[in-house]
């Protein structure tokens, strides 16, 4: 499946770009894939990019065939929003992070 592939490729191509952790989130992650599922992936990168910019690294420099949302949140910002926002509680709630420690 094609989610299933981009998603490999991810856990192998963020890291290289200093990239802390990754999760996933939305429908891939509770298994719920269709052909038009969109692919959401949560990263934890040191930034100063306002949040608008900030997946702009990353949709230029992993060029993703399928509709791909990336949410990039500051180390700080995690652990300070990590218990109250709901997408960040959606993704730690399905189990260990894709990429990180």
């Amino acid at each position: 499946m094609l989610l299933e592939t981009e998603f490999v490729r991810f856990v192998e191509d963020l890291p290289p770009l200093g990239v802390e952790w990754v999760y996933v989130s939305g429908d891939f992650c509770e298994h719920l894939v269709r052909s038009d599922t969109p692919f959401d992936v949560v990263i934890v990168y040191q930034t100063e990019e306002p949040w608008r910019r900030r997946s702009d690294l990353f949709v230029d420099h992993l060029r993703p065939p399928v509709e791909t949302r990336f949410h990039v949140y500051t180390p700080e910002e995690f652990a300070e929003l990590a218990e109250v926002d709901p997408l960040l509680i959606r993704a730690r709630g399905i189990g260990e992070p894709a990429y990180g420690s």
